[in-house]
Parts: C-alpha cells; structure tokens; sequence
C-alpha cells in the first residue's frame, strides 16, 4: 500500500460530553515528491448515549476524496494526485482500529460510479 490517504476519527471526552476529531490524511497520497501532502481534521459534538454510531461517508475518485463525518457535521475535500491511478479492482478500503476501545463497523458498502456523461451540442468548443 505506497499510496493512501487516511480518513480516521478520534474520540476525546471532556466532563459532561464527547468530542469527536474527523481527520483526512494526505502525507502518503502520493509518491511524488513535489507536493504539499497536509492533514485536514474538523471537530463535532457527540451524544454517544443518544447516537451509538459515528457515521462516515467518503466519495473517491482518481484525484478527490470527499468524506462527510458524524452525518455531515464535519466534511473535508482533498485534492490528491497519486502517482499510480487505481483501476477498478485495484482500490482497495480498508477499516481499522488503532483505539483501546471496541469498535464495530456494521455495515460497510462501496460502488463503482460509472463515467460522467457530457453532452455537448454541436458547433460549442471550449474557451
């Protein structure tokens, strides 16, 4: 795995309430050298006896990751350019716990979205 972007939670727990940190990291994006590769979080507020679960979705493409955490509370957007572009079977997703806390991920599900189509009318060129 030389190329992949991380998008990860951390909880923190403050006296009366839960804090969650969603992070998308990009220092190992790409095996190029010549770009900036930061690390985005955002923080949201989490009931855990209310919620139980911390949701997260990320669209991927061959030069984005989207990822919307806690049900959109928190939303990064990353431009990454990999040196290898993944082909369908290629990409792989991966769920992990690094925490001391039991983690379940009970559903898990990915799609190959098909090619955008465009239509252009006739006698229209690009500027």
């Amino acid at each position: 795995m030389d190329e992949h972007t991380e998008v990860y939670f951390r909880v923190y727990k403050s006296q009366e309430k839960y804090m969650v940190l969603m992070c998308s990291d990009l220092r190992r994006s790409s095996l190029r050298p010549d770009l900036e590769k930061p690390a985005y979080g955002g923080f949201f507020e989490f009931d855990l006896e209310k919620e139980r679960k911390i949701s997260l979705r990320t669209l991927i493409d061959r030069s984005a990751v989207e990822s919307f955490g806690g049900g959109g509370r928190v939303c990064i957007t990353s431009r990454v350019y990999p040196a290898v572009l993944a082909d369908v079977g290629r990409a792989h997703i991966y769920a992990f716990n690094n925490g001391s806390a039991t983690v379940r991920v009970p559903q898990l599900s990915a799609w190959t979205m098909r090619k955008a189509q465009v239509n252009v009318e006739k006698g229209w060129s690009a500027i």
